[in-house]
């Protein structure tokens, strides 16, 4: 028997289905490492179902004792999700820019503990109120739930717009450039990291102002995490932890931020000072605390969060 006809005689085995993560580029990522996406499957109807894995060992989005994912990577995770169903499934090509009107997100903090086996997740979403234009989506909204080991991790919803290039670049041009440039690292005086449940100053957006309960935003702009690719504005997730690090302050000890509402209205721009304001606290008998936060430049709001998570007080 010759060696090609043994190999038609012989079953192989079937190979293992493989997982990588889906494109970079879909998710509006430069480093592999921040992409939390594998794979997708349409259900119909405008609905969808994705794997992920989120890294143990997070350098950004995990407790400061290590043992917990942190929430903010479940809202990395919808921004990604709708950021990628944008393209690869609602025709958005690649190149359009795209602005994120508002993201909420519960999260179950039982369900984010980090164990010795990796964090596979599905997430399921629902796009609703989709507007297109010539087969292209410029417009969504996503119901977005994310299940570990058949558990419920997190639920919530964001909405989408997505900009040719062409038309990007018009809206910018309104934007007038100040005449004295701002530099927040020349104003960067960091909060104490343990103060607000970071482990390192670079970690830090916030340097305290003159005024009780106003900080300024004052990023690391070689941030590896915040600052993945560069943009001509600053980013959302980066307003989003600015809010959760503000959140911070209001007690003695840190919050787990198990819930958040935020709505963005303009650009943070990087050469203008951005101010984040604790406006309002409220804390519950339950241990838990709500506290509403807003972001100015130039006495415009930039966006307005609303923070829900109970108080870690030490055991």
């Amino acid at each position: 028997m010759s060696l090609h006809t043994a190999a038609h005689d012989t079953a192989l085995p079937a190979l293992p289905r493989l997982t990588t993560t889906v494109p970079k580029e879909y998710v509006h990522r430069a480093s592999l490492a921040e992409v939390f996406l594998t794979g997708c499957t349409a259900q119909g109807n405008d609905q969808f179902s994705l794997t992920g894995q989120w890294p143990r060992t997070h350098a950004l989005f995990n407790s400061p004792d290590g043992k917990s994912h942190d929430p903010l990577q479940v809202a990395e995770t919808f921004r990604q999700a709708g950021m990628f169903l944008a393209h690869a499934e609602l025709g958005v090509p690649l190149g359009q820019r795209f602005i994120m009107w508002n993201l909420t997100y519960t999260t179950n903090p039982h369900h984010l503990t980090i164990t010795n086996h990796p964090t596979d997740f599905d997430l399921h979403a629902h796009c609703t109120d989709i507007t297109r234009r010539r087969g292209t989506a410029t417009r969504m909204h996503m119901q977005l739930t994310i299940h570990r080991a058949g558990h419920l991790l997190a639920h919530g919803n964001g909405t989408f717009s997505a900009i040719p290039p062409a038309v990007y670049q018009r809206l910018r041009n309104h934007h007038t450039p100040p005449t004295t440039p701002y530099n927040p690292t020349t104003h960067r005086n960091p909060l104490p990291p343990t103060t607000i449940g970071r482990t390192t100053t670079t970690d830090v957006l916030l340097t305290p102002t003159t005024t009780p309960h106003r900080y300024l935003l004052t990023p690391d702009p070689t941030h590896p995490i915040l600052f993945d690719h560069t943009d001509d504005h600053l980013p959302g997730m980066v307003l989003l932890q600015a809010a959760r690090q503000a959140a911070n302050t209001t007690t003695p000890h840190t919050l787990t931020p198990t819930h958040a509402t935020t709505h963005f209205h303009h650009y943070a721009e990087h050469n203008q000072p951005t101010y984040i304001d604790i406006t309002h606290t409220t804390t519950h008998p339950n241990n838990t605390t709500t506290i509403h936060i807003t972001g100015h430049q130039n006495n415009n709001t930039i966006f307005n969060t609303t923070i829900n998570g109970p108080i870690n007080t030490p055991t």
